[in-house]
């Protein structure tokens, strides 16, 4: 399918943009980078809120609505990551992912390329799995070929990977601190921060005040809820009505009817509670 370029609804001025291999820069529909180090999250969510179907098959494609612009759009993002980082729920119920800007858009493979090397990045973006021990495959491809896992200094005593992979351990207790992970990535050098998921270490991530930006791609979908699982945008932390975590609204793009949205996230504070 011959994908047509992201049409500009509205974009706030100045945004920081690369010099995009011409393929990729037609596509998006203008220049396209960031400004220094920066965290930046990525999901497709249904018109009703709904980001993941656990135990549903390919559940993000049939999120997308399998669309070609939101496949695009997650190769850019990849193609500027030097690591993406995704929870171990997300690794497992994605047996064959590669977290690579070319396998999640083939056409584009080699303007992807180009742009890692006119950024001077390695050929791949790295890959960082986040896990406190209890979901994690040591089996999943990505891991044999090598990964980071971040983890507990429990979890780190009893994980057992392939050679090709490090393990660190960011912190003690039960859970994955969010700021030292970020952290153990910034100490390998690790500027530009790539978070696909799940929901739950996202939001995890938003409370820690760690987030930079969100892209989030709105498909025309209506899930609907009835006593199954279905998980949003933030789950696993309650935020309001105790804590305020807002974004502002930088650019706005539209592909026939998947809306693309980019917005910028402040640090978390305490809501004022009404009087």
């Amino acid at each position: 399918m011959t994908l047509a370029p992201l049409e500009l609804l509205a974009e706030q001025p100045g945004l920081p943009h690369v010099d995009l291999p011409e393929e990729l820069a037609t596509l998006y529909g203008s220049g396209f980078g960031f400004a220094g180090q920066r965290v930046y999250a990525n999901f497709v969510e249904t018109i009703d809120g709904v980001v993941a179907l656990p135990d549903v098959e390919r559940s993000n494609a049939l999120i997308a609505d399998e669309s070609v612009a939101d496949k695009f759009v997650m190769g850019l993002l990849r193609a500027f990551a030097d690591v993406v980082v995704v929870g171990s729920g997300t690794m497992v119920a994605s047996p064959k992912g590669t977290w690579r800007p070319d396998k999640v858009y083939p056409p584009a493979a080699d303007a992807f390329a180009e742009l890692r090397r006119r950024l001077g990045k390695t050929e791949h973006p790295a890959v960082a799995i986040v896990t406190a021990g209890g979901s994690f495959d040591p089996t999943h491809p990505v891991v044999e070929r090598g990964a980071i896992v971040l983890t507990t200094a429990r979890a780190a005593r009893e994980l057992v990977v392939p050679p090709a992979t490090e393990v660190i351990a960011v912190n003690d207790g039960d859970c994955v601190d969010p700021v030292a992970a970020i952290a153990a990535l910034r100490a390998r050098g690790f500027e530009l921060i790539l978070s696909e998921g799940g929901p739950t270490l996202f939001t995890s991530f938003v409370a820690a005040g760690v987030v930079d930006e969100l892209f989030l791609t709105m498909s025309p979908l209506l899930a609907g809820r009835s006593g199954s699982r279905r998980l949003s945008l933030a789950d696993g932390v309650e935020l309001l009505p105790g804590v305020r975590a807002a974004a502002r609204l930088l650019s706005v793009r539209r592909h026939e009817s998947h809306l693309f949205l980019r917005y910028e996230l402040s640090a978390p504070r305490a809501s004022a509670q009404p009087s």
